[in-house]
């Protein structure tokens, strides 16, 4: 499939003539840079005759660079104001690109992307993270999606990427990590928006890996969630909430008077599937 777009005018030009400005409110920040938007775009792997899933795509930066290098794309918008200029992208790809008129956070994705596309977003900052813990915290693994390639303000990429011990590690660490890969693959500086925010930012590509043998979501949500939520308390007081926690955690060979961020990833893993095995 050719990514070809036919007739588009430069973004600047066509975000000028639609009049569009960043809308704080709905937490938007636009990229304009066509070569950093092809690199993002990019980052997925081959996306030729695949099928994207969009949140937030503004006035269609990053949509162009997925339609250019031949994706579909489906693309969830909640600015009326930017649908005309995402008519126009649609009309240069040929029909490759369906917008959803909606808040991202009422869709169905899988019900209108289907399975196997990737999702790829420059994300909204005041919805990114609530977003990104949906796509993990699926019951069904692997999920429906193939591939996340998602843009956050850098603190909470590092925190999806962070390792046992560091300030950074918590919940969102374990949640990335228990059952799929993630890594920062693009650091973003923030003069490449408009408007600049006031963080720099990074690129996070999350592929799914094998969920471990016995453990669910429901468990392992449960545990990080008590865990740390008391995070400077050792686990045999943060953990009391979770029925029979405490009493588990000798049995996998963990001392109480740990703390959260002390545990591997393997060890949330091996507390649950005891718990799990016990419930």
């Amino acid at each position: 499939m050719s990514g070809k777009l036919q007739g588009l005018p430069p973004l600047r030009e066509v975000i000028a003539r639609h009049g569009l400005s960043a809308n704080k409110a709905l937490g938007q920040n636009f990229l304009l840079d066509g070569q950093l938007l092809d690199r993002i775009a990019r980052i997925p792997g081959d996306l030729d005759g695949q099928t994207v899933y969009e949140v937030g795509p503004g006035p269609g930066g990053l949509t162009r660079a997925l339609l250019g290098a031949g994706a579909s794309v489906v693309a969830v918008e909640r600015d009326d104001r930017c649908l005309p200029a995402l008519e126009e992208l649609n009309i240069a790809s040929g029909g490759r690109l369906r917008v959803i008129s909606a808040d991202a956070m009422k869709i169905d994705e899988r019900a209108e992307a289907g399975d196997g596309a990737h999702i790829a977003s420059n994300l909204p900052y005041n919805v990114g993270t609530a977003l990104f813990v949906r796509w993990l915290s699926l019951d069904a693994w692997p999920p429906w999606w193939q591939s996340l390639t998602l843009m956050f303000q850098k603190e909470v990429a590092e925190r999806i990427v962070a390792r046992p011990g560091s300030a950074a590690y918590g919940r969102l660490a374990v949640l990335a990590q228990w059952r799929s890969t993630p890594s920062i693959a693009l650091n973003v500086h923030r003069s490449a928006f408009v408007p600049p925010p006031k963080v720099m930012s990074a690129v996070v590509h999350v592929v799914p890996a094998a969920q471990p043998e016995g453990a669910s979501m429901k468990t392992i949500e449960g545990l990080t969630a008590a865990a740390f939520g008391q995070r400077r308390k050792m686990l045999r007081q943060s953990l009391k909430s979770v029925n029979g926690a405490v009493e588990m955690l000798s049995a996998v060979g963990i001392d109480p008077e740990r703390r959260a961020e002390t545990l591997l990833v393997d060890e949330f893993v091996q507390l649950a599937r005891a718990l799990d095995s016990n419930g």
